[in-house]
C-alpha cells in the first residue's frame, strides 16, 4: 500500500472572485504547477492547525476565520495523497510570497486543470460549478425550447445538460446548435446528453451519460478537458463513476418524483453516506427544488439537479 500524505489546502477567495495560487518549485514532486497554498500536517498535529502554520510561513499572513471546503484523497503511482480544504473567510494582512515562491490572484473562471496537479482537478471543478444543475424539460417546438432555455439562463442557471428523448439526430445536433449558443452567451456550461458519435459531431462542454451507458463501458470516452457526468443509483454505479474519473455525478433518488410515482427516494441519510468519499461534485436529483439547496449541501452535494424546478 502506497504511503498516505495528509495535506491541509487553502482557498483564498478576494472580492473579485480571484483565487490565490502559488507556483510549485521545478525540483519537488508536481513542480512547475500552480497550486493552492498550504503543507503537510505534522506529526499529531490537526488539519486546521497545519493550515495556520503553513499559511504563515508561505503567505506572512494569519488565518482569523476558515470553513471545512471538501476533502479529496487521490492516488498517484508512488503515493496517496489526503488534502484537507479550507475555504478562508478572513485573514490578516496582504498575502506575499514569503519563501521566494510566484503567487498570483487568478479568476476562478480562468482556471485550467492542466496546470495544476491532477489532485487538484476535483477542486478547480468544486469552484467553478454552480449548485443548481438543470436539466432540459418539454418543449414544443424549437422556438418554444429556446425561449424556455433562454428564461432559465437568465435567471442565473449556470450548468445546462440538453436531455432530449425520442427525437432524431439530426433535430438534436439543431437543439445543440441554439444551446451552445445561448449557453455561450450566458456564460453557462453545456453537458449533452447523448451518445459518442453525435457528441464528437457538435460543440459543448462535456458529455452526460445515463447509468445504463455507463455501465456498457470499461473507459473515459471523451478527453480531460471535457466535463463527464454520469448518473448513478447505486454504489456498484458511484465505483464505475470513480474507475472513469468523472467530474460532476448525479445521485438519485433522493426523493419520489413525479416521473417515477411509487418509487421510494433514498433520503438524505443515505445520499450523505454515498457522497461522502467521493473527490468529484455531487448533486442531488429527484423531487429536488432551490429549496432542498441548503439540505443538499449539508449532506455533501455541490447543489441540486432538476428538471421542472429550473426549465423555462
Amino acid at each position: 500500500m502506497s504511503k498516505l500524505v495528509k495535506i491541509a489546502v487553502a482557498i483564498i477567495v478576494n472580492d473579485k472572485n480571484e483565487v490565490l495560487v502559488s507556483l510549485r518549485a521545478k525540483d519537488v514532486h508536481q513542480g512547475g504547477l500552480w497550486e493552492f497554498p498550504g503543507g503537510k500536517l505534522e506529526k499529531g498535529e490537526s488539519a486546521l492547525n497545519a493550515l495556520s502554520r503553513e499559511i504563515n510561513e508561505e503567505l506572512n499572513i494569519e488565518i482569523t476565520s476558515a470553513s471545512a471546503f471538501k476533502k479529496i484523497q487521490y492516488q498517484y503511482h508512488d503515493k496517496t495523497v489526503q488534502l484537507n480544504i479550507f475555504r478562508i473567510v478572513s485573514f490578516s494582512s496582504e498575502p506575499i510570497g514569503a519563501e521566494g515562491q510566484q503567487i498570483k490572484w487568478q479568476n476562478i473562471y480562468d482556471l485550467v486543470t492542466s496546470d495544476f496537479p491532477l489532485a487538484n482537478r476535483s477542486i478547480i471543478h468544486a469552484l467553478q460549478l454552480s449548485d443548481k444543475y438543470m436539466i432540459t424539460g418539454g418543449f414544443e417546438n424549437h422556438q418554444d425550447f429556446e425561449n424556455k432555455l433562454q428564461t432559465s439562463l437568465e435567471k442565473g442557471i449556470k450548468l445546462v445538460q440538453l436531455r432530449c428523448k425520442n427525437i432524431s439526430s439530426d433535430e438534436y445536433k439543431q437543439l445543440v446548435k441554439i444551446s451552445w449558443r445561448l449557453c455561450k452567451k450566458f456564460s453557462a456550461i453545456l453537458l449533452l446528453n447523448t451518445n459518442e458519435s453525435i457528441f464528437f459531431d457538435c460543440e459543448s462542454n462535456g458529455l452526460h451519460l445515463s447509468s445504463q451507458m455507463l455501465n456498457s463501458i470499461q473507459s473515459r470516452p471523451i478527453e480531460n478537458k471535457y466535463f463527464l457526468s454520469v448518473s448513478c443509483h447505486t454504489k456498484v454505479e458511484i465505483e464505475k463513476a470513480k474507475k472513469l474519473n468523472a467530474d460532476i455525478i448525479l445521485l438519485s433518488p433522493v426523493k419520489e418524483t413525479r416521473s417515477h410515482p411509487g418509487v421510494k427516494g433514498i433520503g438524505w441519510k443515505i445520499f450523505s453516506n454515498m457522497a461522502e468519499d467521493l473527490n468529484a461534485p455531487v448533486y442531488a436529483l429527484g423531487g429536488m427544488s432551490e429549496a432542498d439547496l441548503c439540505e443538499a449541501k449539508k449532506s455533501g452535494a455541490q447543489g441540486v439537479a432538476a428538471i421542472s424546478s429550473f426549465w423555462g
